[in-house]
């Protein structure tokens, strides 16, 4: 008696011999699968004839090998999706400020220039229309304050409140006014460029309209939904000053007079530039 399985062996199970290897292959022309195919074929001419194992090994590989034609396919038509433009960027920033109307936070602030560094913290506090508070920590009793019609700069133990008008306002903070009202990024900032950030952010950076003479760069780190947690500017003069954003707590509620300065008494106001 042969030990050899012949194909008639196999009839009524629905394996009829390795003819059936070829199951399918004619569904799958015309479907990009030409290499699946192929290599199903070899596959097929590998097997023993009428050996029920071999049909089914051919068959499994069959479909493997077209899963992974898909996810290839897949891949190359995700690779070829457009990458996020600077443009798609700053509208996702203006609308997440645009829908605001106030905006609480932790920062820090570095400089270095001047043949000094610093570091300082605290709370940045945002009201629209106009109105805006940097509260220092550290170090404790300074304030930066624009109340819509004046920007005041006072530390305590200041001889004076300095105190400018805020359409004349030339301060590192001053950027951040464009969150104030109306957010068009793209007007704020000429030249704007986008580069990839870390931990999946994203940089825009721009030359600031009107500040030409003082401010060669801005950068924010925005995050791919649109909220700014970093701001580095670059001066003329090569300073480098850097604000970190955290906690962003929007549409906090924050009392108008928050906004409003009154200097301690005693203590004369001036009208000067704003201090570096």
């Amino acid at each position: 008696m042969s030990l050899t399985t012949k194909p008639a062996a196999v009839k009524g199970t629905g394996f009829t011999g390795c003819k059936k290897a070829s199951f399918g292959l004619h569904e799958v022309s015309g479907h990009d699968f030409s290499r699946a195919v192929s290599a199903a074929k070899s596959i097929r001419a590998l097997a023993p004839e009428g050996c029920f194992s071999g049909l089914v090994l051919a068959r499994l590989l069959l479909l493997a090998a077209c899963a992974a034609t898909v996810l290839l396919t897949a891949g190359a038509t995700f690779a070829q999706q457009p990458a996020l433009s600077a443009h798609e960027l700053a509208q996702r920033v203006d609308r997440h400020y645009n829908q605001l109307h106030s905006l609480k936070a932790g920062f820090t602030e570095s400089f270095t220039g001047l043949g000094m560094q610093r570091t300082e913290s605290g709370t940045l506090l945002l009201l629209k229309p106009g109105r805006m508070r940097w509260q220092y920590s550290s170090p404790a009793g300074k304030l930066f304050l624009l109340d819509g019609k004046y920007a005041w700069f006072y530390s305590r133990g200041d001889s004076q409140v300095q105190r400018i008008p805020a359409r004349e306002l030339d301060d590192l903070r001053s950027p951040l006014r464009f969150l104030l009202g109306h957010t068009q990024l793209e007007k704020e900032l000429n030249n704007l460029k986008l580069a990839a950030g870390s931990n999946g952010s994203f940089t825009l950076t721009g030359q600031p309209k009107g500040q030409e003479k003082r401010v060669a760069r801005l950068t924010l780190t925005v995050t791919p939904g649109g909220t700014i947690t970093g701001i580095e500017m670059e001066e003329t003069d090569g300073a480098l000053t850097r604000f970190t954003l955290t906690g962003e707590i929007p549409n906090a509620p924050i009392p108008a007079d928050t906004f409003h300065f009154a200097p301690p008494p005693g203590v004369p106001v001036v009208n000067a530039l704003p201090p570096v």
